[in-house]
């Protein structure tokens, strides 16, 4: 069974538990972000509640603790989904930790896939075509991991 790492925006982890449930159905092991699963577990979905650090520097470790532990599932996946929606009024949006598992997977020769359409105001837009993604254009039916 092939593996898809999910990667997004924690303002994106309710769809992402839904996508999960999708691509589930379609016949794929789904592994999803530390606090994705645990926002899934508990039902609440509210950032600020999890990112801790912002009010209390010390908690930083937490924040380093989630990127480690998604960039290892990164590494055990086949390929990653970007779960890229419209965040703050930007389309299409992928943030800088996004980036960094981009870069892993890229390096690792893992297919990336991005969910909508490429973020074409962002300042490393190059780089993000430079990884060479495949754009499902908001349909996961053309997710194809052979």
């Amino acid at each position: 069974m092939k593996s898809i790492a999910i990667c997004s925006s924690a303002s994106f982890y309710r769809q992402v538990v839904e996508i999960e449930t999708k691509l589930l159905s379609l016949g794929y092991e789904v592994i999803i972000p530390k606090n994705a699963r645990q926002m899934k577990a508990s039902g609440d979905y509210d950032v600020t509640h999890y990112k801790t650090w912002f009010d209390n520097a010390a908690d930083y470790d937490k924040k380093a603790d989630f990127m480690r532990s998604h960039f290892a599932e990164v590494e055990k996946s086949d390929a990653i989904l970007v779960v890229n929606n419209k965040k703050n009024d930007i389309e299409n949006y992928i943030g800088g930790n996004v980036l960094i598992e981009m870069a892993i997977a890229f390096y690792l020769g893992k297919k990336i896939f991005i969910l909508n359409d490429l973020p074409e105001e962002s300042t490393y837009i190059e780089e993000i075509k430079g990884m060479l993604p495949v754009v499902l254009k908001s349909d996961l039916e053309n997710l194809q991991l052979s």
